[in-house]
């Protein structure tokens, strides 16, 4: 049965009791489609909106029943559309998903750190879990005053070992994290000395996706909006060295007969399990762009995007030469 893809809008609940069936609209859904529909109903309409129907979602359904349920952090305007055929339209889906980086956000100080997961892209609005605070096993306040027999240096050691703890658990936490949820990116904020006592403590891969910044204090109106700012940077230069380096190795690709482009040679390669990288124009969907999306996924292919002009605005990087791939 054809799947049905809906993108919802954030605080409108859209209605879909609409389908796009065979190149005209109906006010009524069909009834052979009405299962599905009703899954989705399930989801979308509720008496009082959660946290999860006033964000904006990429729903898609058969007559099995909802199979993709996924955020879709649309801006105003953007969300809201219904499609009804062979395949799902997860176009404007997974050119968000491929802007999207996941950060961990480490805001170091001598007592530990805040530490945040963050899901940003570059125009849109960012989502985080829970901040976490991170310190050491020592429960020894640094900033106790200390009297009695303890010297100047003694202190300033004492001082020194438990910045240093705290420093050691915040970064084999931070380890954890990247290490469990793949995480893209490192960032790291907060005091001077903190940050210097953390960055000593990282692991080698934690130090490969690292970018030091120097805003900081946590629970600062002020610096949350800079570090904001600097974390939103970031990710538009990650996301344009990313769409960079597709585009490079696209070129290198069709330099040794291993690429092609244009929707027909792109559509064959994919149906013959021959693309090892499906790359979209960053900007706009292509005729065709979604049985093609749905036979790489199909095949275990990656999906990138690339800002430089592509044949039909689609290309594909191949597991193996263009005449094996295209051969009839």
């Amino acid at each position: 049965m054809p799947p049905s893809t809906l993108k919802d809008e954030p605080h409108q609940p859209m209605p879909i009791r609409s389908c796009a069936c065979g190149g005209r609209s109906c006010e009524t859904s069909c009834p052979k489609e009405e299962s599905f529909l009703e899954s989705i109903d399930a989801i979308i309409l509720a008496d009082e909106p959660t946290e999860v129907h006033t964000d904006g979602r990429t729903i898609v359904a058969n007559s099995q029943g909802v199979l993709l349920d996924e955020h879709w952090d649309a801006a105003l305007g953007e969300g809201d559309s219904a499609h009804y055929g062979e395949a799902p339209e997860l176009g404007a889906f997974l050119r968000q998903e491929c802007r999207q980086f996941d950060v961990v956000l480490v805001i170091a100080g001598q007592d530990g750190a805040a530490i945040r997961e963050l899901s940003v892209t570059p125009d849109r609005e960012r989502t985080e879990k829970e901040s976490v605070h991170v310190t050491g096993d020592n429960d020894e306040d640094i900033n106790k005053p200390r009297r009695g027999a303890y010297s100047h240096n003694q202190i300033r050691r004492r001082v020194d070992e438990i910045i240093k703890d705290n420093a050691r658990s915040v970064a084999d936490f931070v380890d954890g994290l990247i290490t469990d949820h793949a995480s893209d990116a490192l960032v790291l904020a907060g005091e001077v000395q903190g940050r210097t006592a953390v960055k000593a403590e990282l692991s080698a891969r934690a130090e490969e996706m690292l970018h030091e910044i120097s805003e900081g204090g946590d629970g600062d109106e002020g610096a949350e909006e800079a570090i904001d700012v600097a974390i939103r940077t970031l990710v538009t230069r990650l996301a344009e060295e990313r769409e960079a380096e597709n585009s490079e190795r696209l070129g290198e690709s069709k330099a040794h007969g291993r690429a092609v482009e244009g929707r027909a040679e792109v559509e064959k390669a994919v149906e013959r399990g021959a693309a090892a990288v499906l790359l979209l124009d960053d900007a706009e969907a292509s005729a065709g762009e979604a049985e093609i999306v749905s036979a790489a996924i199909l095949s275990s292919a990656e999906v990138g995007l690339s800002h430089d002009p592509m044949s039909d605005g689609i290309a594909a990087i191949l597991r193996y030469d263009v005449g094996a791939a295209l051969a009839d």
